[in-house]
């Protein structure tokens, strides 16, 4: 194994220890905005997927970079989905009708 992928692995591991730290200490209520928020920022690893994908090399990079773009466009159209439900619950319903008045009076 070379001293690269070592000091990668080292940074991935931590950053799974601390985003788990992170979210854990989220209330429930703050959870779903949180997260559709963060969840639309993963537009920025869609852009970074594309990036990578120049750089690829073997049917393994392939793979992971197809992986990669996957989980990133499922958590974009995921985050928006989330949002816009939530936005949803504060719209005003729209107010029924009323009755003619008892059909003219019979």
């Amino acid at each position: 194994m070379s001293t690269g992928f070592i000091g990668d692995l080292t940074i991935f591991v931590l950053a799974l220890l601390v985003g788990f730290e992170v979210i854990s200490k989220v209330p429930a209520t703050l959870h779903t905005p949180l997260m559709s928020g963060a969840n639309s920022i993963h537009g920025v690893v869609l852009v970074g997927v594309v990036i990578l994908a120049s750089f690829v090399n073997g049917p393994l990079g392939y793979l992971l970079t197809f992986i990669a773009a996957a989980f990133a466009a499922a958590n974009v159209v995921g985050g928006y989905a989330v949002t816009d439900r939530m936005l949803q619950m504060f719209r005003k319903r729209p107010v029924p009708a009323k009755p003619a008045e008892q059909e003219a009076g019979r």
